[in-house]
């Protein structure tokens, strides 16, 4: 049986703990469901459990990071008779440990992240591979407490330079929500009849082709890329891609597509190629799941680009 688990995520004093108290005490979400509410750190709000509808959550305060095991995810589950979870996670955990800890058949549903606008540059500043690791999964992002006046858009460059698929919403100092609704032009024509990368744009390139495989289905795209190879990929199999670094040198990461050639190419090993091929979407033993697969058409050797580390910016 599956349980939904809805993740709250962010720095002290963003607004989780007031969030997940409205949302507990609203009857159209918390009707008579059996709750366990994971609390992953303590700021100075409380929550307020005789308010809450239906009166049928159980809190879990963990102590650490410490705590975050399977076996102790489970055990709580078991003992609370929770159908559905609740997180309000530590900022300064990263998201991977809460995953890497979900008992069988619990899924991640929602998971929403909230900031202080006062504190957030500060925090992307100094900070900013913890702000990665949340913006990154994230599917809202909250921007709290957004002064009168305030210019929005460099909150929005800093999300959209992680994620496009997150919706982000303002809210102001008056409790007034906000939608953002700017639209962020690709530096590519996904129409084109062969849609071309500059070295400059894989970053989002890649991103875009993971986060909606489904608008290149069918389509060809031609850009340069780093080749890997391994004696376990299937007959003309390889991973062409190049490494991208989200935040920082530390982070510096190969993101690679699977891509089957066609008749006749052949790669080398850690080789750069300017690549042709039409997008497929459909599950890859490589991936574990459904994603983008090039059928490549044509392979030229290049030399490799003077940046060879793909960025957001």
């Amino acid at each position: 049986m599956e349980t939904p688990v809805y993740l709250f995520t962010g720095f002290l004093e963003s607004g989780k703990t007031m969030f997940i108290q409205d949302t507990l005490e609203d009857e159209r979400f918390n009707s008579g469901e059996k709750t366990l509410l994971l609390v992953c750190e303590e700021g100075e709000e409380e929550f307020d459990e005789s308010r809450f509808s239906g009166h049928n959550v159980t809190i879990k305060v963990l102590d650490g990071e410490e705590d975050l095991t399977e076996d102790n995810l489970a055990k709580w589950q078991s003992e609370s008779g929770a159908v559905r979870v609740m997180v309000e996670y530590n900022g300064m955990w990263m998201l991977q440990s809460f995953y890497d800890s979900m008992p069988d058949g619990w899924i991640p549903y929602q998971n929403m992240l909230f900031f202080d606008t006062g504190t957030f540059l500060s925090y992307n500043a100094n900070m900013r591979s913890l702000v990665v690791d949340k913006l990154k999964d994230c599917d809202v992002c909250v921007f709290n407490r957004v002064p009168d006046g305030f210019d929005t858009m460099q909150l929005h460059k800093v999300v959209r330079a992680i994620t496009r698929r997150s919706d982000i919403i303002y809210e102001s100092v008056d409790g007034k929500v906000t939608p953002d609704e700017t639209e962020d032009p690709l530096p590519f024509d996904v129409n084109a009849s062969v849609i071309e990368i500059a070295d400059r744009d894989f970053a989002l390139f890649y991103r875009d082709i993971t986060e909606e495989m489904k608008k290149y289905k069918g389509k060809t795209v031609k850009f340069k890329g780093l080749a890997a190879t391994d004696s376990k990929f299937p007959a003309r199999t390889c991973v062409i891609g190049r490494h991208i670094m989200t935040c920082c040198a530390a982070d510096i990461t190969y993101c690679g597509l699977v891509s089957k050639l066609a008749d006749g190419l052949k790669v080398e090993n850690g080789a750069w190629y300017n690549v042709t091929a039409a997008v497929e979407v459909r599950f890859s033993r490589l991936y574990g799941k459904i994603g983008p697969v090039f059928n490549v058409k044509e392979l030229v050797p290049a030399e490799a680009p003077e940046e060879q580390v793909a960025t957001f910016y």
